[in-house]
């Protein structure tokens, strides 16, 4: 089968990384690129990669973690929300107090965990 552009990039790109990690010397690198890059069939290019390892899979880019991944980030988005919502509605007896207190108290380290490490919840009795 005749070899396509991208075929012999491939072939290409797999020598240069097997040159990089010591496993072909400049002139061999140089030879076999000719080689890959003159080659019209699948053939052609076979060989020019056969005694090399197969190449590592390429590990997936990480993404960004989300604007409101943090608990904390999350509790100030809302709570800026409700102060708004309260000052938009007449900013009277400051409400939004208790619903920021009440889950600021379990944003703080140690909360109001029930377990504690080490030991065996109680079971009561």
């Amino acid at each position: 089968m005749r070899a396509s552009d991208a075929d012999r990039d491939q072939v290409v790109e797999r020598l240069r990384t097997a040159a990089a990690e010591g496993r072909l010397d400049a002139a061999e690198l140089e030879e076999r690129l000719v080689g890959a890059l003159t080659a019209r069939t699948d053939e052609e290019l076979e060989p020019l990669t056969a005694d090399l390892p197969a190449p590592a899979p390429r590990a997936r880019p990480r993404r960004p973690p989300h604007p409101m991944a943090s608990p904390f980030h999350a509790y100030l988005a809302v709570m800026t929300l409700l102060v708004a919502i309260w000052a938009l509605t007449g900013a009277g007896y400051f409400w939004p107090v208790w619903p920021a207190l009440g889950w600021g108290i379990g944003l703080m380290p140690g909360g109001c965990s029930h377990r504690r490490r080490g030991r065996a919840p109680h079971t009561g009795g």
